[in-house]
Order: C-alpha cells, then structure tokens, then sequence
C-alpha cells in the first residue's frame, strides 16, 4: 500500500469481509475442496455486482481457485468505499460511491478491458456493453452468468433477436436462488434498509407492495412479519391469485395508494408506480424500489414536476402540485443496498455458491454451447442445497432402492 492510502478506511473494509467470511461457510466449503484443482486457472473473469462485503467475499475466492479477476459495482450508490479500498489490494477494482454516469461507463469498461473468458453480471450491463460499443473487448467470451431478473430480460431479449453472442446461465432462476435471496434475501434487507433510514413503525401501518414475484413475495411476509395491513399490486392474475390466497388484499396501484403507509415497487418493469398514482397517493406515504433499476417509480417527473429537498440520509420530501408529500428513499435506486448492507451473509453464500459452480460449469462446458440463456445445471442446485443443510448440521432423507425403482429413477 502506497503512503496515500486511507489506511482506516482499508481497515474497516477489511472487518467487513472477515465477518460475513466468517458466516458464508458454504463457500468456504467450495473453496477448500476445489484449491487443489484451481478450476479458472489461466482465466480472466469480469464482474459487475453490488460491490459491498460479501461480493468482495466471492471476488477473493475467485482469485484463490485461480482466476484474474476484474470488478466493477452495479450501482454507484451501493458501491461500499471501504470494501473497495480492502479489495483493490488483491484484484482490480473500479468502483466508488456515488460516481457519475460517466464513471460508471469508465468502470465497465475498465473492467473488460482485461478481456474476459467469462463474466458475472448484476443486471446485463456488462453483457449489453459486450453486445454494443464495447463488441471488441468480448472475442475470448466463453458464457456470462447473470444475477438477477432485469438481467435476464435483457438477455432474453439479445436471444429473440438473435444477437446474444454466447451461452449465459440464469443463476437468478435457480431454485437455491428465488427460493432464498428474492424472497428471504430481498424480505429482509428491504425493510431493514427502510426501517434504519427512516427511523419509523412499520407495525400498523398500510404497506403497498407493487410486484407479486418472488422478491415482492418475501417483502410482503416480512411486512407482514412486523405488523403491517399489506396490499399487493399486480397484474398477473394467477399471482394475484396466490396474493389473495395467502392472506393478502389484492387492488390497483392507484386504488391500495390513496391509503399507503408505505409504497414498494419489486417488478423489474419501468413505471410501476406513475406520477399520476403518486397525485393519488395520501400525504406522507414512503416510496421505496426494490427493482435493480431506478426507473419503477417515476422518479424523473418527480424530480421535474414536484419541489424536492433532503430531509434525511437516504430521505428526499417532495411536495406534489397538490401540497401533499411524499418521502423518497434512496434516490428511488435499489433501496436495500443504497441504504443498507444488502442481503444477509448467509443468502449471499448461498447465490454466490451458485454462482461460483456456474461458472466452473461454464468454464468446463462452454465451448461446446450454442449461445442462448440456459438454466442452472440440476445438479449445481442440489450441491448448494446439500452444502448448505451440512453447514446447518442437518440430514435429509434418502430414496431407497425400491422406492427409486417405483419412481423410474
């Protein structure tokens, strides 16, 4: 480390990565039994991702089993300084908080220009760089894996049209994935991150969760969980369904808002709550997004069209035309990680687990796969289940001879 280092701050980084190290065993796991095999030796590996501890967790184990790897955060304000300044003493590292639009592009780039063999997406953004401007830094692409539901829009998207340029894996799809980070992951970090930025009840209160999917699923039962009167918005009626049959009001945006304590988005679709519900909204209701992009609440015309001010870390008041207010959290970016830790260690263990298998899976196999979005491999799956349940003391059950024979396995 050179004299201009904030040592203090690289100290700080350092404990955060040791704690959740000290809490991802299945990982730990992995990486002690493939070390002998060093399965991306001679590979450079570009990832994009929220860069706070528990990425720096996965970075560091990527590096150990072999790989040079590049980094870059998926989101400027969820970019934690401290985590990057520990991190860049072991891989390259380009990310900071709160850096601009044209930083952030600056990263991405910086972080391709090692010119990857597999890359690990948060998103897409790096995939739709390797698909358009930055095409040339991709030639030694093998197969990308992808983190999270916008991602794998935009990927499947590139598929329809015929432009997707190699395999990716939709790690996001796996069952040891939605099953646990969306709905357990997302549960609990996103009102961790509301209840410490904001400081108020959520017992009581009326709570609008837009989005019925497996991340709007984990927000409403821990809403629940705490006390609150919950109301999903959704526009998939066999969701809607499921809503309604476990406990919970189904209505409009615009008709559950009038009454909204809260208002959380968790769609990964654009304007899912409009300037024009907002006009519906009571005075006070706290709007939050859970989507990984920042475009589900119409921040943009709110900012236009409404007279705003920080009131809080994390907390803008903006007075509509009509002289209500209302609160937005976390610059209506992903609120779970702007103004919080993100996801528990022990979740991310799980995803990151997946993630390292898949692109072990894909190292191995991805010169003989067309391009195309493909699955998580069943068996990388049951492997990061049964890691998980030994790390928890815990045994399952086992078929017998007879019972696999009347089953046709």
């Amino acid at each position: 480390m050179s004299a201009g280092l904030d040592h203090d701050l690289i100290r700080r980084g350092r404990e955060r990565i040791a704690w959740v190290r000290s809490h991802m065993p299945v990982l730990a796991s992995l990486e002690a039994e493939l070390r002998p095999e060093r399965p991306f030796a001679g590979l450079r590996i570009a990832v994009c991702i929220h860069l706070e501890a528990k990425t720096a967790r996965l970075a560091l184990a990527l590096k150990e089993l072999g790989a040079e790897v590049a980094i870059a955060s998926s989101n400027p304000l969820s970019a934690k300084d401290d985590v990057v300044a520990a991190l860049a003493d072991e891989v390259a590292t380009h990310a900071r908080y709160g850096a601009s639009s044209a930083e952030y592009e600056t990263y991405l780039e910086r972080v391709l220009s090692i010119r990857p063999h597999l890359v690990l997406d948060d998103g897409a953004d790096l995939c739709a760089l390797l698909h358009g401007d930055g095409v040339e830094l991709g030639p030694h692409v093998i197969g990308a894996c992808e983190e999270t539901t916008t991602g794998l829009v935009r990927l499947r998207q590139f598929a329809r049209e015929g432009r997707l340029r190699f395999p990716a894996v939709a790690v996001n799809d796996a069952r040891m994935k939605h099953l646990f980070d969306n709905r357990h992951g997302t549960g609990q970090s996103v009102w961790d991150a509301i209840m410490r930025s904001t400081n108020l009840l959520v017992s009581g209160k009326r709570v609008l969760v837009v989005g019925y999917g497996w991340c709007g699923r984990g927000i409403a039962q821990r809403a629940r969980g705490l006390g609150a009167v919950v109301t999903v918005a959704e526009v998939n009626p066999v969701r809607a369904a499921e809503a309604l049959l476990e406990g919970f009001s189904v209505a409009p945006v615009r008709d559950a808002i009038a009454t909204a304590d809260f208002v959380i988005s968790a769609t990964g679709c654009t304007d899912a709550v409009t300037f024009e519900d907002l006009h519906a909204a009571q005075d006070g209701a706290i709007l939050a997004n859970a989507g990984h992009f920042d475009v589900e609440i119409d921040v943009r015309t709110l900012r236009a069209r409404a007279e705003g001010r920080r009131v809080r870390e994390y907390v803008e008041e903006f007075t509509l035309p009509t002289g209500k207010r209302v609160y937005l959290l976390a610059e209506g970016r992903l609120v779970n990680l702007v103004a919080g830790d993100g996801h528990p260690a022990e979740i991310m263990d799980l995803s990151f687990a997946l993630q390292l298998l898949s692109l072990r899976w894909l190292a191995r196999e991805g010169k003989g796969l067309v391009s195309g979005v493909y699955p998580v491999p069943p068996e990388v799956d049951d492997a990061v289940a049964r890691r998980f349940l030994r790390s928890r003391g815990v045994r399952v059950s086992e078929l017998s001879s007879v019972q696999r024979e009347y089953l046709g396995l």
